[in-house]
């Protein structure tokens, strides 16, 4: 893992470093998903009226909107290759199909889009929900992805004929927020609503399987192995064993909710993400449920994260305009300009190595 440079910045690049583990812009944050489910609009959406002006702030400076790149050292280099204009409101997820061929982006417009990824010109858009798309997640093994809404449902639709939906889950009584496949049980898939309820599905038949508390913010399953389900609610991290459902182990630390989760390749590690904290935790043999790095907020709060595809030690932490690349080996973080708006959710392709940014700012960008 290359080291990140004890001090000083790039002109070209506009970078602040810190050796202390901690960010260096300052700025307020929003929950995406806020705990008053009661206030947002008729339609299901939260208000866009709560402007990016409510998190401007007079010591941020202006972001260069073209593309940055960064040189650590023996040749890494973090740029951004594409960008597009995703959407004419706010998205706030994004995932890669397993072959790396495609991205899914969904958020406030109620609509779900497949770009290819080579270009990010559109494939299609998937518009039967009828109020804003809070998760979007392809399948590992087979050519499906399912979105999950405020309208209540999961839609699963087929990724290489996505005219219609092929299936509409119902039960849950609250806002969808969050849905993940299985990575090897091709009939299971997993969703939650803000009532913490968890709800397993069988993709053949349409029907639900279990019902059981849990999951709040966000569920995802183990990759590779899927023994455990990780569900966040509140300020703590269920795990959850996806054949029983019995709560392994219940991870605490966290003071402010937890905003997102997300898993490295291997199934090992574990990070989640609060705005003012976030904490790495091993679930490998022998050491499960310990929390091995953690990184507080020093300036620009937390929202989203994924483990860089190429490097193990270096998370990317998605913040309010920029992205945090902090290498947890030596506890060293490095701060880069990337987009005009909060950073809702970050995606990775271990085929491609291309890394994924959804923002508040209407847009969706590649970085490799």
């Amino acid at each position: 893992m290359p080291a990140l440079p004890d001090s000083g910045s790039s002109s070209e690049a506009s970078m602040m470093v810190s050796t202390d583990g901690s960010g260096t812009l300052t700025s307020p944050s929003i929950h995406l998903f806020q705990a008053d489910m009661d206030g947002f609009v008729e339609d299901g959406s939260l208000d866009d009226n709560v402007s990016e002006s409510s998190l401007s702030h007079d010591d941020i400076e202006p972001r260069d909107p073209v593309g940055q790149c960064m040189d650590f050292s023996k040749g890494f280099t973090f740029t951004e290759v594409n960008t597009v204009r995703a959407s004419t409101r706010k998205v706030v997820c994004c995932h890669f199909s397993s072959d790396g061929k495609l991205l899914a982006s969904g958020g406030h417009d109620k609509k779900a889009v497949l770009w290819y990824t080579d270009t990010l010109k559109p494939k299609t858009t998937l518009d039967e929900h009828v109020s804003m798309i809070t998760d979007v997640r392809f399948s590992p093994s087979m050519p499906r992805l399912a979105t999950s809404s405020f309208d209540k449902t999961v839609r699963l639709w087929d990724a290489d004929n996505p005219g219609y939906s092929l299936r509409t889950f119902m039960g849950h009584n609250a806002v969808v927020i969050s849905l993940d496949f299985h990575p090897n049980k091709d009939d299971l898939l997993c969703s939650c609503d803000g009532d913490g309820e968890i709800r397993y599905w069988s993709i053949n038949n349409g029907s639900c399987t279990r019902v059981f508390k849990g999951g709040m913010a966000q569920v995802r399953f183990q990759p590779l192995l899927g023994r455990y389900l990780a569900a966040a609610a509140e300020n703590v991290l269920s795990i959850l064993d996806v054949e029983t459902q019995a709560c392994r182990q219940t991870l605490q630390g966290h003071t402010k909710p937890i905003d997102s989760v997300c898993w490295d390749s291997t199934g090992d590690l574990l990070a989640s993400v609060s705005e003012d904290s976030v904490r790495v935790w091993a679930l490998g043999s022998g050491s499960e449920g310990e929390c091995v790095h953690e990184l507080s907020c020093d300036g620009n709060k937390f929202h989203s994260a994924v483990f860089h595809p190429t490097w193990p030690s270096l998370l990317l932490i998605g913040c309010y305009q920029s992205l945090e690349l902090w290498n947890m080996s030596e506890n060293k973080t490095m701060t880069l300009p990337a987009h005009d708006g909060l950073i809702t959710a970050l995606a990775v392709s271990n085929v491609t190595r291309l890394v994924a940014s959804a923002s508040h700012d209407k847009s969706v960008k590649l970085w490799k």
